[in-house]
């Protein structure tokens, strides 16, 4: 009998039908991790920061490393330059010591000197010797003052010659203090000259040498006109000069040689050129004897170089 058409609708169920489904995938398991293996390393990456200021110091230290290398060797480089230079100037002071009687004395007084540019506004000179004094003491070179400022050097010997220009107008007696000084006393002698001003001094200035016979004949200490005095430091020397006129006549007012050629003096001695004559003749003197003997030319002397 069906059931009534009134009934509720879950009087009755409907019929459940079950499909099979197939089984669910499930994601493989990992193996257990074996005994003794590590964790895995993780790094992170290194600040940019940290990079450059590493990269920094390493740039630092290598400069320090060059620069102290550089200073050491330096020094050492240094060093073996100045001994070297001192074992050279030592040297030519020790072999100027005998060149009096060893150079030929024309050598150190040639018979005819170029003075390229030594003569007054840089005109060039020629000066003829006229006589040449035989070596000796200093007994007959010096006045006793002048002597006396020198004497603590010592006279080991003298030696001078005297020329005249190439129109016979002057004439300068050139001279070669050879003393028994060390380098120390050169440069002991060398700066009381140049702190006293005493190669300014007419009281202090050299004698001239007269040859009989000569243009010189007339060259006393009465025609001293200028002078200049030059202490030598690299070589036991004092080299000097003094210049007159050829005609005899006397100068009441003696000039140095350095105030003679200043540019704007106005006295007979810086009108006539007397001062290039001496300053010329005794600046080329001392080149040939260093020319002679090797020396550094170093010198420390009072005597100002001429003005161009």
């Amino acid at each position: 009998m069906s059931a009534p058409s009134d009934a509720p609708a879950y009087a009755t169920r409907p019929t459940t039908v079950w499909h099979p489904q197939p089984p669910t995938a499930h994601a493989p398991r990992h193996a257990p991790p074996r005994q003794g293996a590590g964790r895995p390393h993780v790094t992170f990456g290194e600040p940019d920061l940290l990079r450059v200021r590493r990269r920094g110091r390493a740039v630092v230290a290598g400069v320090c490393l060059v620069l102290g290398l550089g200073l050491i060797g330096g020094a050492v480089a240094g060093s073996w330059i100045a001994e070297d230079h001192e074992n050279s100037a030592a040297q030519g002071f020790a072999a100027a010591v005998p060149a009096w009687h060893s150079v030929p004395v024309d050598t150190l007084f040639p018979p005819v000197v170029q003075g390229a540019g030594e003569g007054p506004g840089g005109a060039d000179r020629t000066w003829t010797r006229v006589a040449v004094a035989p070596d000796g003491g200093c007994a007959d070179g010096f006045d006793p003052l002048l002597w006396k400022v020198l004497a603590g050097a010592g006279c080991r010997r003298l030696l001078r010659a005297t020329y005249t220009d190439a129109t016979q107008s002057y004439v300068t007696t050139v001279g070669l203090l050879f003393t028994r000084a060390d380098p120390a006393g050169m440069s002991a002698l060398a700066t009381r000259f140049r702190t006293q001003h005493l190669a300014a001094r007419p009281d202090l200035m050299p004698r001239p040498y007269a040859a009989p016979d000569t243009p010189a004949a007339g060259f006393g200490d009465a025609q001293r006109a200028t002078w200049t005095i030059s202490v030598r430091t690299d070589v036991p020397v004092v080299v000097y000069a003094v210049s007159g006129w050829a005609d005899g006549r006397s100068v009441d007012t003696p000039q140095p040689a350095a105030d003679a050629v200043r540019a704007g003096a106005t006295t007979a001695q810086a009108q006539s050129g007397l001062g290039n004559e001496a300053q010329g003749l005794s600046a080329e003197m001392a080149r040939r004897l260093r020319e002679a003997v090797g020396s550094d030319a170093t010198n420390t002397t009072s005597a100002p170089k001429r003005p161009s």
